[in-house]
């Protein structure tokens, strides 16, 4: 690999020795400076080191954040392809993590040392506007009504830019390799519905239901009742324009409310698509149950949700900073045990990892591609913030560091009874055309 020569007194060059020291390694990426100073490989990426703020949001912020904090304020940037370089980055932390190395006294001395003449020394650097600003308890209503409100109450306007015609923020399943962004959710919709056995006037409860995607499929193509229930306000007016539109009024109710404060019982049918990851670790066996007390003896629950490895349960720094805050994943053994304690029976896992990397991917296509119409609508601070999050999500899941599954699960009679098909082949033929 040729690398960039420089001399040794330019920014860049003592950058590099602080990251070679934290890595225990040779820099994976390109680093260039404000000086115009650059080392590191020739080929690949150029991370862009555009002011001393970046390093000073280091010294305030370690880590994860700190560099997400001067990446979305475009202190610090990435020349090239992003993905390319974050992937290398993973692979040299990878690396340090079989061959740990504790920073001695004398190494953190020369890093401080180092940021004082390079003039990055200075009073905290004032954090994004972006970043999430939550109060309250954790996991309270009006925390969660929050939460929620700043992902999802971004725009309806931003969404519809952003996503297919069908409006699913989730997950889809491709069937083919002719399938574009709208064919993988509808096949990823039908599957859900053939999984809970939807047919004319099943009662189905769509918990987190987003911008109607699910619910309005239901009702239109399977002839569902859907209770409809979101804590987002941006996404409820979206369903009920589209359910007027529509004419399904008598086959659609959209609640505007959170989760525990659903009532009624006895639906044949209970879905949540990654909703759950927003219901927080301590909370979840109260959810659980819920699912289980709102679906009838012999009715279907469907969770789609994301995991995470047990080293990394949360959804990581800069998510929880800014795309998610408060959000929780865990592996996906412990929903499954979690939902088995509350009563329900899991009938059937599915993972869909592969799937979401092709989905996320096609999103960020669409940002790339309409990059000065998301800056137009909602800001330069506010894209960098999702093409990093779409960029690095992808990733996540393409390098097993995030899963995403479908858990089908039952609430049996008194008796045991399940009313599952004894085998799902049914689920999937001609899924391709739904």
């Amino acid at each position: 690999m040729s690398t960039v020569r420089t001399a040794g007194t330019g920014a860049a060059h003592r950058l590099a020795v602080l990251v070679e020291n934290a890595l225990g390694g040779p820099l994976p990426v390109r680093l260039r400076a404000w000086d115009g100073s650059e080392t590191g490989p020739a080929d690949g990426p150029a991370v862009v080191v555009r002011s001393r703020r970046a390093l000073r949001r280091l010294l305030w912020q370690p880590g994860e954040l700190g560099l997400a904090q001067a990446y979305v304020t475009g202190e610090l940037d990435v020349e090239g392809d992003l993905a390319d370089g974050l992937r290398r980055m993973w692979a040299a932390t990878r690396e340090r993590r079989l061959h740990p190395h504790r920073p001695t006294p004398a190494d953190r001395a020369r890093a401080v040392g180092t940021a004082v003449r390079l003039g990055a020394v200075g009073p905290r650097p004032p954090t994004p506007a972006s970043q999430a600003r939550l109060r309250g308890g954790l996991h309270t209503k009006s925390r969660d009504r929050a939460a929620i409100s700043h992902h999802y109450d971004l725009s309806n306007d931003f969404y519809r830019l952003l996503l297919d015609e069908t409006m699913a923020y989730s997950c889809g399943v491709w069937a083919d390799e002719t399938a574009d962004d709208a064919d993988a959710q509808r096949t990823k919709l039908e599957l859900i519905c053939r999984k809970l056995g939807l047919t004319a006037g099943s009662r189905l409860l769509d918990i987190g239901c987003g911008w109607g995607s699910l619910t309005l499929y239901a009702a239109e193509r399977h002839e569902a009742r859907v209770t409809a229930v979101t804590l987002a306000t941006e996404q409820a007016a979206y369903v009920r324009e589209q359910v007027r539109e529509r004419r399904l009024e008598d086959r659609v109710e959209v609640v505007c409310q959170d989760y525990r404060d659903i009532t009624g019982g006895d639906y044949d049918a209970v879905c949540t698509v990654e909703m759950g990851e927003h219901v927080g670790n301590a909370e979840y066996p109260a959810f659980a149950a819920a699912l289980h007390r709102r679906v009838r003896p012999g009715g279907r629950v469907l969770v789609q949700q994301m995991s995470r490895g047990r080293d990394a349960p949360g959804g990581g720094a800069f998510i929880e900073a800014y795309i998610a805050p408060d959000m929780h994943m865990r592996p996906l053994g412990g929903t499954v045990q979690l939902l088995e304690d509350a009563g329900l029976e899991v009938r059937h896992v599915e993972s869909l990892r592969e799937h979401y990397v092709r989905t996320v991917a096609a999103w960020e296509r669409t940002l790339k591609e309409r990059w000065d119409e998301f800056v137009a609508l909602v800001g330069e601070e506010t894209a960098r913030v999702w093409r990093l999050y779409l960029v690095g999500g992808a990733l996540a899941f393409e390098e097993r560091r995030m899963g995403v599954d479908q858990i089908l699960a039952v609430r049996p009679t008194a008796e045991g009874v399940s009313g599952m098909p004894a085998t799902p082949g049914e689920w999937y033929e001609r899924l391709d055309r739904p």
